[in-house]
């Protein structure tokens, strides 16, 4: 029994030995990227160049990211591109929010219909609709401005979807409770059903800013002046303007992208508890 229970317990151990080894090994296939971005940010261009690459520098060029902010107007593009993901994020949780309460608790004609019809919307790609949007944004004189980056992008069908999703988990005895008391629709949306969804609400709001912040077709087609540029598009330029000497800069471009990057970084680290507690209480796992 004894002999049975120490070969069970090495067992466990050797089982738990070769998970850590197998999850350690995929953590660093997928921050290695990241890791190697970062190091070629700071190399020399002559470490660059070599044939043997060189996995630690051996001095840090911290000039890199000056002359990555010297070369491109980067705290403008920088602004715009905060200014067009706030924007999208407020207006797409917000029309998600009061979608998915209809779908989820209103009961109307048709309901199911035009539910399947929001979801028939996540198989339509941007690249498909762009040119009647952009017609419809050049009629209105809209094209070079946040209005044309924030309006056609104020709408998920995802986030109708997930958000309605974490409503129908929401038991309706709460909402009557509250009705009852005298609280309206949007009561019941913003003070009871938001706060109760919060960490699904919050995941969305994480992926909407990564989707944003990371857009480049939409932004290229919808801006012609520097000054409407995000940092998706920035750093294009970058190249462009360096084209043919790529190798003699690309240091200066891992530089930039390092800086684009860093703001997804920080949100979605600090915005790990919500999204950790958002998969832990899905209801379509």
């Amino acid at each position: 029994m004894r002999d049975n229970r120490m070969a069970g317990q090495r067992g466990a151990r050797l089982e738990l030995i070769v998970r850590t080894l197998v999850g350690a090994l995929i953590m660093a296939a997928i921050f290695f990227p990241i890791f190697w971005l970062f190091i070629s940010s700071v190399k020399t261009q002559a470490e660059m160049r070599m044939a043997v690459p060189t996995f630690w520098p051996e001095a840090f060029a911290w000039d890199n990211y000056a002359e990555a902010l010297r070369i491109i107007p980067f705290v403008r593009f920088f602004g715009n591109t905060l200014v067009m993901t706030c924007g999208i994020i407020f207006l797409q949780l917000n029309v998600a929010l009061m979608a998915a309460y209809a779908f989820a608790k209103g009961r109307f004609p048709g309901r199911d219909i035009l539910f399947f019809l929001v979801l028939a919307a996540m198989i339509i790609p941007d690249q498909v609709i762009f040119v009647p949007v952009y017609v419809l944004m050049s009629q209105l004189d809209w094209l070079d401005t946040f209005w044309a980056l924030i309006i056609p992008h104020g709408a998920s069908a995802y986030g109708i979807f997930l958000l309605r999703q974490a409503f129908k988990s929401v038991n309706n005895d709460v909402l009557e409770a509250a009705r009852v008391d005298g609280a309206g629709r949007f009561a019941m949306l913003y003070r009871i059903l938001l706060p109760i969804t919060m960490p699904t609400v919050v995941t969305l709001g994480v992926l909407v800013f990564i989707s944003s912040w990371n857009s480049y077709f939409w932004p290229l087609i919808m801006t012609n002046t520097d000054s409407m540029r995000v940092l998706t598009v920035g750093i294009a330029m970058l190249r462009d303007s360096i084209a043919g000497d790529e190798a003699m800069y690309f240091h200066i471009i891992m530089a930039a992208s390092v800086m684009c990057i860093l703001p997804i970084v920080v949100i979605f680290t600090a915005m790990q508890k919500h999204i950790v507690s958002a998969m832990a209480n899905s209801t379509f796992k």
